[in-house]
Parts: C-alpha cells; sequence; structure tokens
C-alpha cells in the first residue's frame, strides 16, 4: 500500500469509527486511491 496506514488498517478505523456503511464506503474509496498512478502518503481517517 502507498498510503499511511495502510489501506486494511484504514478501513478497520473508518468502520470502528464511523460504522459499517459509512465507513466501508471510506475504505472503499481509499482502496480505490491505492494503485500506481497515486503517490501515495499519509492519509489518517477524518
Amino acid at each position: 500500500c502507498r498510503f499511511y496506514p495502510t489501506c486494511s488498517h484504514y478501513g478497520y478505523q473508518a468502520i470502528y469509527k464511523y460504522g459499517a456503511i459509512k465507513g466501508g464506503w471510506m475504505a472503499i474509496k481509499r482502496i480505490v486511491r491505492c494503485n500506481p498512478f497515486n503517490e501515495g502518503g499519509i492519509d489518517p481517517v477524518p
């Protein structure tokens, strides 16, 4: 993963903080952004 925290940890934190629906949607959007064309970086759960 090109991000910190990793995509899986981001998903866990988002679901824990916002619930299954909103947190799951945030995790899906993050996974879509995780590709070779994105430079990545630090992207914490808001």
